[in-house]
């Protein structure tokens, strides 16, 4: 069975470009969990619903998660609440940018 572990150290590749963060850190996913089959279930949101970047966070992040060896299916679940805001972010982060 895929470790959630596993899932969270490949979205720690996953990059906003605009942030210069991974959306690990800023605190864009909601939710992991993996089933007994190691299909994954993701749930997440971005910065802003007008971030022009979604469909390339959401590429990379389906294609990084995909990779991890003995996942099944990447279903990945795009939210809007709550709304993000950079209270999510870690602490580690917040602290690098301030």
């Amino acid at each position: 069975m895929i470790a959630k572990s596993d899932v969270v150290k490949a979205l720690m590749q996953c990059q906003d470009p605009e942030m210069g963060a991974d959306i690990v850190n800023l605190g864009l996913i909601y939710n992991i969990s993996v089933a007994e089959n190691s299909d994954v279930k993701i749930t997440l949101t971005m910065t802003s619903p007008m971030c022009p970047v979604i469909s390339i966070i959401l590429a990379d992040a389906q294609l990084r998660v995909g990779a991890v060896n003995g996942v099944g299916k990447v279903d990945l679940e795009l939210v809007w609440d709550p709304l993000w805001n950079p209270e999510m972010m870690s602490d580690d982060l917040k602290y690098r940018i301030s």
